[in-house]
């Protein structure tokens, strides 16, 4: 995995907020191939972990997944 890269604070704290209110967003994604994807989800953390910063979420689906912050191009909240 490339080094991280960190995201801008006002990004980083609209994921924050989105946690604290149980907020869906709609996140674009690059993946590992460099593919890129648009998701909705429940965000529910915001951790750090191993020199990055991470975002667990569920998925609309009831599946649970984690993602690297730089990885997330693009943030919409779903209302």
């Amino acid at each position: 995995m490339s080094e991280y890269v960190p995201i801008p604070c006002i990004a980083h704290e609209k994921l924050e907020f989105a946690v604290l209110r149980r907020q869906k967003l709609r996140l674009r994604l690059r993946e590992e191939g460099g593919r890129e994807r648009d998701i909705t989800v429940l965000p529910t953390d915001v951790t750090t972990q191993d020199g990055a910063e991470w975002l667990t979420y569920r998925t609309m689906e009831g599946e649970t997944g984690v993602v690297r912050l730089d990885a997330i191009l693009g943030i919409d909240s779903d209302e």
